[in-house]
């Protein structure tokens, strides 16, 4: 398990640089404003339809005997190529706006921004590729007791992923001051960016590598699904039309899927400005609001283990989801009055309790979406479930950006902007609270299976 980890501590490293790292450049060095920048990112999350896909191209298209590692694989190359470019088109941004002395929808600054986003668009999709498979992975390997301590383990590397993230850039950047010249900013970010990406797809094949062979019980699941007297399962038996049917057999999928809308909704919308609250609020240089991402994790990490070897087995999945739930809420209210008492160690420390409460409710709330997928059809479920959460992390990114402006706009402050944005959050976050007592994994799994053996037999419309 921790092997596995090993994947998702790649992705935070990766996500450090660009939804962290990126963005602070964007708005605070290069002059792009934050609306523009949020919608950028926002732009990684486009192709989340995609996802069931790719998820379903998992279940029924094999390469070389293994159901998910080659889509693992051919996606960390991917994304880990188009991330240098991103940086280098950038750059290109940033000398555009500077040679019309402001942001404007020039010939120019029009070009860039649309290769910019494209090459976004690309990236999400490359990550949807290797990390779509992958969680279906998790499934095809685990039972429903020990989930949670899966989750645990694997999602704590993606944390641990994170803190090694912020501090190897806090690191790398020491000598880049809140006024450093631009010219030194580009040639440290661009060193960061040819090394971390090497080091993603290290840790991706030392994670992968003959796993699926040895513990996947993904194929004898399938064997042992089928109705007696059904016909033999074939590799294209369940197309995209047919996974679609099965997505669809339970309101109970429609429900949850709403349900992972929400809460994270309610998790990420922070991600696109608390760097630049810690910059315009706290007067943080670049490594301080970098660092953040360290707290945030390392509170994370704790929420994580905590929920998964001690709240989840006394209290079940849905009661700490519920805590973590109002826990994110409370935490985000002193995130909101930190602004008004402006000290980086109180932002710290709120950023620590922040990520406590996001552990809890990550683990509780992927508990659950490994609960809620049929281990027969495991990557069309994790995909739908990708989907939810990648449209999410879109709006929450695109939403956070747009938040901050309207309340500039209406309330002129900038602590009140960046206000508004974790209010909003907070009231996603009591919002997902209702949607929950109306979950019921055993409705689901039952008619779920049902639909499943009639599309074995044929009888599925």
């Amino acid at each position: 398990m921790v092997r596995l980890g090993l994947f998702n501590a790649g992705l935070g490293l990766m996500s450090v640089l660009t939804l962290g790292l990126l963005n602070r450049v964007m708005v605070t060095e290069l002059n792009i404003p934050l609306g523009v920048t949020g919608i950028l990112l926002a732009l990684s999350q486009i192709t989340a339809p995609a996802k069931i896909w790719l998820g379903q191209l998992s279940d029924t298209r094999p390469w070389r005997g293994l159901y998910r590692t080659g889509y693992v694989w051919m996606g960390t190359l991917l994304f880990t190529g188009l991330v240098f470019g991103i940086v280098q088109t950038m750059w290109h941004l940033g000398d555009a706006v500077a040679a019309a002395g402001q942001w404007s929808w020039t010939g120019e600054t029009l070009g860039w921004t649309a290769l910019l986003g494209l090459a976004f668009t690309a990236y999400g999709l490359a990550v949807s590729m290797a990390s779509t498979p992958f969680v279906a992975l998790l499934v095809d390997i685990s039972e429903e007791d020990n989930r949670s301590q899966v989750v645990s383990i694997v999602w704590s590397m993606l944390l641990v992923g994170v803190i090694a993230g912020g501090i190897t850039t806090a690191v790398m950047l020491k000598r880049v001051g809140i006024e450093a010249e631009l010219g030194l900013i580009q040639d440290s970010i661009n060193r960061l960016f040819a090394l971390v990406p090497l080091v993603a797809i290290a840790l991706t094949l030392g994670a992968t590598w003959g796993v699926e062979k040895r513990y996947s019980r993904f194929k004898s699941r399938i064997d042992e699904a089928q109705a007696p007297g059904s016909r033999p399962l074939r590799e294209d038996q369940i197309g995209l039309k047919q996974a679609l049917g099965i997505l669809t057999a339970t309101p109970q999928t429609t429900l949850f899927f709403v349900c992972l809308l929400l809460v994270t909704l309610g998790l990420f919308m922070q991600d696109a400005v608390l760097e630049n609250y810690g910059a315009e609020v706290f007067q943080m240089p670049m490594a301080a609001t970098t660092q953040l991402n360290a707290f945030y994790g390392v509170g994370n990490l704790v929420g994580l283990g905590g929920a998964g070897f001690w709240l989840v087995p006394r209290f079940g999945k849905l009661r700490t989801v519920r805590l973590g739930c109002v826990l994110v809420a409370t935490t985000l209210g002193l995130l909101i009055s930190a602004g008004f008492h402006p000290s980086p160690d109180l932002l710290k420390g709120m950023v620590l309790a922040f990520g406590i409460a996001s552990g809890i409710t990550t683990n509780g709330a992927l508990s659950l979406m490994l609960d809620f997928t049929a281990v027969e059809t495991a990557g069309t479920f994790i995909g739908a479930w990708g989907l939810a959460q990648s449209l999410a992390r879109g709006l929450a990114t695109g939403l956070g950006g747009q938040l901050h402006s309207l309340g500039m706009w209406a309330l002129g402050d900038l602590r009140w902007a960046y206000g508004l944005v974790f209010a909003v959050e907070a009231g996603l976050m009591l919002g997902a609270i209702g949607l929950l007592s109306r979950l019921n994994v055993q409705t689901f799994q039952t008619k779920t299976r049902m639909a499943i053996a009639q599309m074995l037999q044929g009888d599925l419309d």
